[in-house]
């Protein structure tokens, strides 16, 4: 049933019913960040550097207007992103070229808008969203390294690869993960759904990719800490299982850094046409669920 008395509000979900406003555009964009030095994606308090706000200052510049934006997955502070999806509207005319270039040289070194494109009324960054992915990037060596020590997670002791595969196979499908999420999490529900995990070791770095319909607050964070609990040997694999069972966060391990941590991947539906990308990061140059050597699960 329509809802022609419920207005339209900017960067909003548009609903059978709504009038777009005449003039009005939809922009949806590609961006890739080192979370670094950012205290995470979402807008906070006055005078705290975040990508949102960081970003809504170079587009509002192209934009010769104050714009605002959606994101589809609120990365935490530290938290890296090489395929963030965001959206917003604007009465500005401009060509998606501008929208990439022009913003990017407002921008800090950081923070790159990879793509842009005109979208529907009824995309949305977030609630569009089908499933979204991360890899985890463990440095797995024997001395720390000097390089890139802000986009890994940095673990000395040897990792068995097969005791993580069969315990991150507990967590595939549909669960309750209070066990796995943050105290803070704002979340109306702990049940989501794990597609795949998939685990692989190039070189020194052992990587974790997951996807899933959508994630709580720390939740790859929570199970990266499990994870490297059982790799190391301190719990056997079914230990996962015990964890996520309990539902108590307080039983699990430590929460991995976010340093490792990426935002690499959103999937939307096919007829929104939205440019394709890898999910990187730059130094892995593999597509989903093809990373050499990884066990599969899902």
């Amino acid at each position: 049933m329509s809802q022609p008395n419920r207005p339209y509000t900017r960067n909003g979900e548009f609903l059978p019913g709504q009038q777009w406003p005449p003039g009005m555009t939809r922009v949806a964009l590609g961006v890739e960040y080192n979370g670094a030095g950012f205290h995470g994606f979402q807008a906070q308090r006055s005078g705290v550097a975040t990508v949102q706000r960081t970003l809504e200052a170079a587009l509002s510049s192209i934009a010769d207007e104050a714009v605002t934006l959606v994101c589809a997955g609120r990365t935490d502070a530290g938290v890296h992103a090489t395929n963030q999806v965001v959206h917003f509207d604007t009465l500005a005319e401009r060509k998606d070229r501008a929208w990439v270039l022009g913003t990017n040289t407002r921008l800090p070194d950081t923070i790159s808008v990879r793509w842009a494109c005109n979208v529907a009324p009824q995309f949305h960054a977030r609630f569009s969203a089908l499933r979204r992915s991360y890899r985890y990037v463990i440095y797995n060596g024997a001395v720390r390294t000097a390089l890139q020590h802000d986009q890994f997670t940095y673990f000395h002791r040897p990792l068995d690869l097969g005791a993580m595969r069969s315990g991150a196979a507990a967590l595939v499908g549909e669960h309750d993960f209070s066990a796995f999420r943050a105290a803070q999490c704002q979340a109306q529900s702990p049940v989501r759904h794990i597609y795949r995990f998939d685990i692989a070791r190039i070189g020194d770095l052992v990587i974790f990719e997951v996807q899933a319909n959508a994630f709580l607050h720390h939740m790859v964070r929570n199970i990266a800490g499990v994870l490297l609990a059982v790799g190391c040997g301190d719990y056997p694999p079914q230990w996962v299982a015990e964890v996520l069972a309990g539902g108590d966060r307080n039983i699990a391990a430590a929460t991995a850094p976010a340093a490792g941590l990426y935002l690499v991947a959103i999937a939307y539906p096919r007829e929104f046409a939205l440019p394709a990308s890898l999910p990187g990061p730059h130094f892995l140059p593999h597509a989903l669920g093809a990373l050499p050597g990884a066990g599969s699960r899902g």
